[in-house]
């Protein structure tokens, strides 16, 4: 883990928003993000802010959700003054960490005055992210009843000697009992997937990707491993223990996903993120009547973030994210449970951004989902001959696809997902 927060102005300790720059006419969805910052062991290869221990005043298992929620009325209030509340969550994310590090009481109690102080939009879809031994089909069946609708478990291999270099402490075996128990408890369900590791191999890989389709859960993440500085496997990598991850082994392995979760009747609707379909979902992409980005198992909150919708996120090390504002909380929890005790705003710092900047990001997070970006919203798509021929350049590349681009958007294939900053620099005219 990185010790450092990003580079920015310092952040008013009351947390007010300037309402000249949180864009209050946009109309935004609102979602939430709740770090919890607890495991129970550090993996390798995270470089995630969390801890395994414990710091009390606020800052432990049995005291935490009581921070979360300083913060939340906290959040209430600026949003208030800034005029742009008050606003229900349409998305609310339990992300860490490990969130089911904490009781399922404490969950709900979270929850529950999440609910209270910023609001919760009905159908509002709501996630706990979780480690496949941290649960049991009881406390699941109680997070169903306090009103959260889905879960998504860790289960990055289904090959115990990869488990073990990523130090993940569940068993293979222990994914299909807790989605099992997901599901009775009538919860959609995710699983997460790690492509990369040192020493997994393509048939390897092969055998995760299969046994997480035959789960058959709503959705399927797919990410390839990238080895951080200040973690333990960045060290390894550095003094050459472990062979750094190899871009076209990655590649070929992205490629497989693609193969094998395409057969198992999913379908991708952002580069690393895969939804299941149904006959009629299936039929109407096929015809081209539906983009990706709205099949119903899709992962609302990721499309939150791909769409530039506002988010504000709850937690030690936080980020937010509100019109041209964007800020960062404390990352330590007992700094963070600290400030708000002394109902301070837990914000270190942050930044206004720029025309320029909102414009590039709005394209970089657009071009990655299903649906793509519209090319009149790009440079080269409104930018006269040299950005026509930069579109026919992608085209003639096979980076984007043909009939989309004739129809006015820019939409990766299979090989422009593999290049998707290098089509956003063609598009951006970079």
């Amino acid at each position: 883990m990185s010790p450092a927060l990003p580079d920015g102005a310092p952040w008013p300790a009351d947390g007010a928003l300037d309402p000249r720059l949180v864009e209050k006419d946009a109309g935004r969805p609102l979602s939430l993000y709740v770090h919890v910052p607890f495991c129970r062991v550090r993996c390798g290869y995270c470089d995630f802010n969390t801890y395994t221990a414990q710091f009390g005043a606020g800052a432990d298992l049995d005291t935490y959700a009581g921070s979360v929620l300083a913060e939340a009325a906290l959040a209430a209030r600026v949003l208030d003054d800034a005029g742009i509340g008050p606003r229900p969550a349409s998305t609310v994310f339990f992300g860490g960490g490990t969130p089911t590090m904490l009781a399922p009481d404490e969950l709900a109690r979270a929850l529950d005055g999440l609910r209270e102080r910023i609001g919760i939009a009905p159908g509002a879809e709501v996630t706990l992210e979780a480690n496949p031994d941290t649960v049991s089909a009881h406390g699941l069946a109680g997070l169903a009843d306090a009103g959260f609708t889905r879960v998504s478990f860790g289960m990055q291999s289904a090959v115990p000697r990869v488990l073990a270099a990523l130090d993940r402490t569940h068993a293979p075996e222990r994914v299909p009992e807790a989605v099992a128990w997901a599901r009775e408890a009538g919860l959609d369900v995710s699983v997460d997937l790690i492509y990369g590791c040192p020493g997994e191999t393509l048939d390897d890989w092969r055998a995760s990707l299969l046994a997480a389709t035959r789960m058959r859960p709503d959705h399927i993440s797919a990410y390839a491993l990238v080895v951080e500085e200040g973690t333990r496997m960045g060290a390894q990598v550095a003094r050459g223990e472990l062979p750094a991850p190899d871009p076209d082994d990655e590649a070929t392995k992205y490629e497989e996903a693609d193969a094998v979760l395409s057969a198992a009747g999913y379908r991708w609707y952002e580069i690393s993120n895969f939804a299941l379909v149904g006959p009629d979902e299936a039929g109407a992409l096929d015809r081209g009547g539906l983009a990706p980005t709205a099949l119903a198992r899709a992962s609302r909150h990721n499309l939150a973030y791909w769409r530039d919708w506002d988010w504000w996120g709850l937690g030690p090390g936080a980020h937010s994210h509100i019109g041209a504002l964007r800020w960062w909380n404390v990352k330590h929890p007992a700094a963070y449970a600290s400030r708000l005790a002394r109902e301070l705003s837990p914000a270190h710092s942050g930044e206004a951004l720029d025309a320029p900047t909102r414009d590039l990001e709005r394209v970089m997070l657009a071009v990655r989902t299903g649906e793509g970006v519209a090319l009149a919203d790009t440079p080269a798509g409104s930018g006269g001959a040299p950005g026509r021929e930069r579109v026919a350049g992608l085209v003639a590349d096979g980076l984007i696809n043909a009939a989309r681009a004739r129809a006015g958007r820019a939409v990766l294939t299979l090989r422009g997902r593999l290049l998707a900053d290098h089509v956003t620099r063609e598009l951006m005219g970079y």
